[in-house]
């Protein structure tokens, strides 16, 4: 009698990079810190405005505003961060920035303390932090491909991405319920403290993937801007449609998560532990995308992944509009989080491989460059809200990336072929 032989399941290989790795886990652990802070920040800011705006016509435009504010730095200071990363000790600088934000964040605790905030105090801050994130974001990125070798780089910032969804699992859920019982005075101060920490993390980490050039030789500033600059221009263009494909996801679609302290309080008529929860929902969707990526690698070619994730974002984000039921929500919520995880790890993965590592500071940092136009759109949105109603500007915001996505789909014959 002939047996039969079923096809062998891929192996699982979720924690190779953060099992095999002592140097990844330093900078894993620093990163899970870092977005905790980071979660903490983008609810608490938007819920403390969304307090301090409720008696005003433009309350949807404030907290939007706010959320998206922290990304207008990155369009000064971004490409000059990707410069110095390349030319200083990534880690040394990274650590720097940190201790900075943590002092921010536990002076503004309390300024918030003392009862006289206002909301111009709240984007003050948001722009200091905003600066600080625009050196650190390329930084971190960097130091994946610093700290584990190029054959196990895509499932390295697969796990990294974890510290993402995870945290903003932990981050919004506590940050919530600390809003809800206590104000908002700990959520600041736990900002601070998860700073601390991930400084912390850095102290013993090495950078033994590090191939940088030859310090002793540098040229100007600016020569090494447009080196960068060129690169992608010429050298890969690949890697220009894959920073302009990130647009999408990234500023025409994440005014949604600024709206959602508006969209939890008028369309699901909630409240803050409850927009926390939907934070954390989000995050949950995002980290099964993100297992899925790490333990088993990217099944299909990657151009079409990140070009299928683009389009199902923008789709669920015209579903969410129409939503006013919180069982719904929160399965469309989680769906998108999916989405935008899945997209940003293939679309980080795709550029990381793509890049040398003598300028990957610097291509990293022009692809968070377009994130600092999320202002704009976000005001944009804002605006919308306030003139119509919120249901109306998210529909908006998703048809118009669903449009911008069918139109690289056509287009980007150059992404289509990476496998």
């Amino acid at each position: 009698m002939k047996l039969l032989h079923l096809p062998a399941l891929p192996r699982m290989h979720t924690l190779d990079t953060w099992l095999g790795y002592r140097n990844y886990r330093f900078l894993w652990i620093g990163n899970f810190c870092g977005n905790n802070a980071q979660w903490l920040q983008l609810l608490t800011v938007g819920w403390l405005v969304q307090r301090l705006s409720s008696e005003s016509s433009s309350s949807s435009l404030l907290v939007i505003g706010v959320g998206a504010i922290n990304t207008l730095p990155g369009l000064f200071v971004g490409p000059w961060a990707g410069v110095l990363g390349d030319r200083v000790d990534r880690r040394k600088l990274l650590m720097t920035i940190q201790c900075i934000m943590a002092a921010c964040a536990m002076l503004f605790s309390f300024a918030v303390l003392s009862d006289r905030i206002e909301i111009w105090h709240a984007y003050a801050y948001v722009v200091i932090s905003g600066v600080c994130r625009s050196f650190a974001m390329p930084l971190r990125q960097a130091l994946i491909a610093n700290t584990v070798p190029r054959e196990v780089l895509g499932n390295a910032l697969a796990t990294n991405v974890f510290t993402i969804t995870s945290s903003r699992l932990v981050g919004p859920a506590i940050g919530g319920l600390l809003i809800a019982s206590l104000g908002f005075f700990w959520n600041f101060v736990l900002e601070s403290v998860f700073y601390v920490l991930m400084v912390l993390a850095l102290i013993p980490m090495k950078t033994p993937y590090y191939e940088g050039g030859d310090r002793s030789r540098r040229r100007s500033v600016m020569a090494d801007l447009k080196e960068g600059i060129v690169y992608v221009w010429r050298g890969e263009r690949a890697l220009f449609n894959l920073i302009c494909l990130g647009l999408i996801p990234n500023v025409v679609l994440q005014p949604f998560m600024f709206l959602l302290p508006v969209y939890t309080d008028e369309i699901l008529q909630k409240g803050a532990d409850i927009g926390g929860s939907l934070l954390a929902i989000n995050g949950l969707g995002g980290f099964f995308a993100a297992f899925i990526i790490a333990s088993f690698g990217f099944i299909f070619r990657k151009g079409w992944v990140v070009l299928g994730l683009a389009v199902s974002s923008s789709i669920l984000v015209i579903i969410m509009a129409q939503v006013q039921l919180i069982v719904p929500a929160v399965i469309l919520v989680a769906a998108f989080g999916f989405s935008q995880s899945g997209f940003r790890t293939t679309n980080g993965t795709l550029i990381q491989e793509l890049a040398p590592d003598t300028l990957r500071s610097r291509i990293t940092s022009l692809r968070s460059y377009g994130q600092g136009f999320v202002v704009a759109s976000s005001l944009g949105i804002g605006w919308i809200a306030d003139a119509t109603s919120v249901s109306t500007a998210i529909t908006v915001m998703g048809a118009a990336g669903l449009v911008l996505t069918l139109v690289c789909v056509a287009l980007m014959f150059r992404v289509r072929s990476l496998s």
